[in-house]
């Protein structure tokens, strides 16, 4: 039978169009303003871990040189979108993390925009705001806000892609979809889940209906193949400048080869499945959501309030399936941030369950709202990346204040350190010290890698250590030997020796260490270097 129409859930092609761009860009100045404020305090902060490792130097590159494969770094095969938008604010207002982190927050801001249109579309604008707030509440979200890397972009293009795409705008659904593949290469998964889902319309039994668009919609699904043609392009620009499709042999080998593996994917897909329910306060929402369904729809002048309707609600299953399923399958490191483009649907989900069915619905998403506040600014009792909450922010003040350290008392040292200090040693640009040092790289520092370094301690002077993994006080299943097996195997898990130990082993001394919420940094000068400094 065919879907029937709801006056507040069901897009009928005029749902915004009491929206103009005009009020749509007032929408967009508050939201930015608003972003701005909260980040005031990080714009300044210098560039960490894969913005230092990938995405600010191919971007610079980009600027300096025009070049859309960067030099100074080996090559992901990331479509440049981001990197360009970057290289434009550079060349606008100057280079600089201030100018960045605000290029970084425009994007944001316009994501926040693509969610609140989404939500208003699917469901009423009371949700639509709730929708919005949270989502730029949700800890992953806000710090990816203003860091230089290209998921939450991504996530913003998708978010307009889907917008047009229920609201059967078929070219401007292919544009929103093919910037967001030229923003991160995974964003194809949106508009292919889409039109597989439209595709499988043909095949259900008619009874079932109510799960997809119309018939005449799903005449025009090849649009959503329309996306493929630019990813293609690049991919194929990449390979014939690099001689590589996806990226170099090691950058394949993480993500991809060594990942597809039946006993991992399992284990990917229950972190994955945490991730997009349950991570950083999400729990507090999926509870709420779930306990409202046992209750009746609320009533409204004798009318009880809709439900967002039931294709779109399978179109957003389409898509968090699309990201579940291949998301567990390939990426070396699951990270959070992967899943944005899933999980503000789950967040515009469960808060349209709330509005629906709960009366004072507005109180439970305040509360999810100080939830998710208070995991942005303290950390879980698991291991986690450090970018997904504030920690980031702990990290490089203390790798910077242990750089200007180690530039003030061994400004002609060699230095012993670990990815990614050591780009942060010998990149001034990326804002931790004014000249380069000389770096001797190793992986890491477990007991094996000091062991390796300590037989080659003529090569260096002052070793820069630091916690390459977040390691809680009291760590959840820290017993179970079966689990840190699996991480190890799986999740490139390793314990760092602690400063005092690599001090040890390596035959030196600690002349600076900090440690803060879980995270420490240290400065270790070899003996010898003591021994020359000293006037006895």
């Amino acid at each position: 039978m065919a879907a029937r129409p709801s006056a507040a859930a069901a897009p009928s092609g005029q749902a915004l169009s009491s929206v103009t761009w005009t009020q749509q860009l007032l929408l967009f100045s508050l939201f930015f303003a608003g972003l701005m404020l909260l980040h005031a305090p990080l714009l300044r902060l210098p560039y960490f871990w894969d913005e230092a490792g990938y995405y600010v130097p191919a971007a610079r590159d980009l600027y300096l040189t025009g070049t859309l494969i960067p030099h100074s770094t080996v090559s992901n095969a990331h479509p440049p979108l981001v990197m360009a938008w970057l290289a434009l604010a550079w060349r606008v207002a100057g280079y600089s993390t201030l100018v960045t982190r605000t290029a970084m927050l425009a994007l944001a801001a316009f994501s926040l925009l693509g969610i609140w249109r989404l939500s208003r579309l699917s469901a009423n604008p009371a949700v639509a705001w709730a929708t919005t707030a949270l989502t730029a509440l949700y800890p992953v979200f806000f710090t990816q806000s203003s860091l230089a890397q290209v998921d939450l972009a991504a996530a913003g293009f998708t978010f307009w892609g889907l917008s047009a795409y229920f609201e059967d705008c078929r070219w401007k659904q292919a544009a929103w979809f093919s910037l967001a593949v030229l923003a991160k290469e995974t964003a194809i998964l949106a508009p292919l889940a889409l039109f597989a889902w439209e595709i499988l319309a043909h095949v259900v039994r008619p009874r079932w209906q109510e799960l997809f668009p119309s018939a005449g919609r799903r005449t025009r699904a090849f649009h959503l193949l329309v996306p493929v043609v630019p990813l293609a392009c690049w991919y194929a620009y990449h390979y014939a400048t690099t001689g590589f499709l996806l990226g170099n042999p090691e950058y394949f080998r993480y993500n991809v080869a060594s990942t597809l593996d039946p006993l991992r994917i399992p284990l990917a897909l229950g972190l994955r499945l945490w991730q997009l329910f349950g991570y950083l306060g999400l729990y507090l929402l999926m509870l709420a959501g779930l306990l409202a369904m046992f209750r009746p729809a609320q009533m409204e002048k004798g009318i009880s309030r809709p439900r967002i309707a039931i294709w779109i609600q399978a179109g957003f299953l389409s898509v968090a399936l699309a990201y579940l399923g291949f998301m567990s399958a390939v990426g070396g490191a699951v990270l959070a941030r992967y899943m944005l483009p899933a999980v503000p649907l789950v967040i515009l989900e469960l808060t349209a369950t709330l509005w629906r069915r709960v009366r004072f619905w507005k109180g439970i998403v305040g509360i999810v709202a100080a939830v998710f506040v208070v995991a942005l600014f303290t950390n879980p009792p698991y291991g986690f990346s450090l970018e997904d909450n504030l920690a980031y922010r702990d990290y490089i003040v203390m790798h910077a204040e242990a750089s200007r350290f180690l530039a003030m008392r061994y400004p002609r040292a060699r230095v012993l350190s670990a990815w990614p200090a050591s780009d942060e040693l010998t990149r001034p640009w990326l804002g931790y010290v004014s000249r380069p040092f000389p770096v001797v790289r190793i992986e890491d520092f477990t007991a094996a890698q000091i062991s390796a370094a300590s037989t080659a301690a003529g090569q260096f002077d002052v070793a820069f250590v630091f916690s390459t993994k977040y390691q809680p006080p009291h760590p959840f299943l820290e017993d179970w030997a079966w689990w840190q097996r699996v991480k190890e195997r799986f999740f490139g898990y390793h314990r760092d020796l602690l400063p005092e130990e690599i001090a040890q082993r390596l035959g030196g001394r600690i002349m600076f260490h900090k440690e803060q919420s879980g995270q420490w940094v240290a400065v270790i000068a070899m003996e010898r270097e003591e021994e020359a400094r000293s006037p006895w």
